[in-house]
C-alpha cells in the first residue's frame, strides 16, 4: 500500500509542478506548434512548385540516399516508405508524391549530428513517382525517386 501511496503523491506533485509552469507563462506549448514550416511548399500543386519553394529545383541524384517504398502498393492509403541519408552532414529531408494534389508529403529536420533516417506512411490516390530530397549544411541539395504502382486508391480513389 506504501508504494501505490508514493505513486500517487508523486504524480500528483509532478502534475501541480506542471500546472504551476503553466500558469505562470514558463512553458508555451502553443509556441512550439508549426513555428517554422514552409507554407508555399506544402501547398504548392505540383512537384516543380513544391521542390522550388523547398530550394531544390536543381537537386543532383545521390546513391548516399536510399529510398525505400514498395514496387506495388495494394493500399493506397497507407504506403510505407523509409528514407535514409548517407551524405554528411544532411540537414533535413523532404517527400514528395508527384501526382498527389499537394506533391510535399513531409518535411523532416535534423539537429547536428542526427541521424537522417525517416519512416513515413503515405497517402497515394494514384501510382506516382515518390521522391525524396535531402539538404545539407552547405545548402546542396540531392535527391532519389521511385515509382510506386498504386492498387487501390487513398486519395479519394
Amino acid at each position: 500500500m506504501d508504494i501505490l501511496r508514493r505513486t500517487v503523491l508523486k504524480g500528483a506533485s509532478a502534475s501541480g509542478v506542471l500546472a504551476a509552469a503553466l500558469g505562470a507563462g514558463l512553458l508555451k506549448p502553443t509556441q512550439a506548434l508549426a513555428l517554422d514550416w514552409n507554407k508555399a511548399a506544402f501547398e504548392a500543386k505540383d512537384t516543380p512548385a513544391a521542390m522550388k519553394a523547398v530550394g531544390a529545383a536543381s537537386a543532383a541524384e545521390s546513391k548516399d540516399l536510399k529510398l525505400t517504398a514498395p514496387d506495388i502498393a495494394e493500399n493506397g492509403a497507407v504506403v510505407p516508405v523509409d528514407v535514409s541519408s548517407g551524405i554528411a552532414n544532411t540537414i533535413s529531408i523532404a517527400v514528395f508524391v508527384d501526382k498527389n494534389p499537394y506533391p510535399l508529403a513531409a518535411a523532416f529536420n535534423f539537429s547536428n549530428g542526427a541521424m537522417a533516417d525517416v519512416a513515413v506512411r503515405l497517402k497515394m490516390g494514384q501510382t506516382s513517382i515518390v521522391r525524396a530530397v535531402a539538404k545539407t549544411s552547405d545548402g546542396k541539395f540531392y535527391t532519389a525517386s521511385k515509382e510506386v504502382k498504386v492498387t487501390a486508391g487513398g486519395c479519394g480513389g
